[in-house]
């Protein structure tokens, strides 16, 4: 007599977005569906799987709304669910805009072998043709694989699993929404412990042709602690921008080179007064794969506990 296997329980943290979106009088897609209104939807596709799952409501938010102060509440909220011993993976339904946002911070801030996985939608609770409960559904398969233990956050989103760390949203409106700039298999940093970023402010800037450098001093006016740059090419600004960023290094604002090209690394080879190489070697820090988006979230977790921006890259 063999002994049964326990059910695999899964928790869905709601945050809103286009998932959970219906329209409005006008047309507007607004979030105003539950968690239990989307397990309903996959309850059936369930069926001998093995899993049981219940919803975690949160926020009902548009992903493009969120600041620092709601990535601290999702971290918290998955530190917290993850009290619980029962819990074999988390699912967070969330926006697209800034889910590769949210789900490097949960990467980088939580420390627990079991899967955390973000998933949405490009079309809302109502489309008939939908691909939220799909999304859905294959996120909540995969939190309860043993595969998926100990690889840090995932990303799964129209068939496809991705690291959180390189992803981006790459298409803004075929199911296929994500990609990746990241190795098959990317390194993860050391997890960070527990810090809040509320009170944590990095500015992206685009390095255009041209750009002024006021766009930095104005920054750093503002109360700026960390400066990205999305630049051209492989990290290469113009000549007032780059010697605004040799000022802000100076003044021991940490500076990390994006770039807006969708793919390749960053990693710094034309000298010039703007060229990446003479960027780094006055002290900024090249992003790697990571784009400009997911640059700001690593160089906030830096600044607000205290370690090298070049730890988390």
């Amino acid at each position: 007599m063999t002994n049964a296997v326990p059910p695999r329980h899964i928790v869905i943290v709601t945050t809103g977005g286009t998932i959970a979106c219906t329209a409005d009088e006008q047309g507007a897609l607004v979030p105003t569906k539950t968690g239990d209104d989307l397990i309903e939807t996959i309850t059936p596709m369930l069926e001998g799987s093995g899993l049981t799952v219940s919803s975690h409501p949160l926020t009902q938010l548009d992903s493009s709304s969120l600041t620092m102060k709601d990535l601290d509440l999702i971290v918290g909220c998955v530190r917290e669910v993850f009290k619980d011993a029962d819990v074999d993976g988390i699912v967070v339904t969330h926006g697209t805009d800034s889910m590769e946002e949210s789900a490097l911070a949960v990467d980088t801030l939580i420390d627990d072998p079991r899967p955390v996985i973000f998933t949405g939608a490009q079309h809302p609770f109502d489309d008939p043709d939908g691909d939220g409960p799909q999304n859905l559904f294959e996120a909540v398969m995969t939190a309860g694989e043993p595969s998926a233990r100990g690889i840090g956050t995932l990303i799964v989103f129209g068939h496809a699993v991705i690291p959180a760390r390189g992803a981006l949203k790459f298409h803004t409106s075929d199911e296929l929404a994500f990609g990746t700039n990241a190795p098959e298999e990317p390194e993860r940093a050391d997890p960070v412990g527990p810090v809040t970023l509320a009170d944590t402010r990095v500015d992206v800037l685009y390095a255009y042709p041209g750009a002024p450098r006021d766009l930095i001093d104005n920054a750093i006016a503002s109360g700026s602690q960390g400066i990205v740059v999305e630049a051209m090419g492989n990290g290469n600004v113009g000549t007032d921008f780059a010697e605004g960023l040799a000022d802000a290094l100076e003044k021991d604002i940490p500076v990390v080179i994006s770039t807006r090209v969708p793919r390749g690394d960053v990693s710094g080879t034309y000298g010039g007064v703007g060229g990446g190489k003479t960027l780094l070697d006055k002290g900024a820090l090249g992003s790697k794969y990571f784009r400009a988006g997911q640059s700001r979230i690593l160089l906030a977790i830096a600044i607000a506990s205290g370690r090298h921006p070049a730890t988390l890259f």
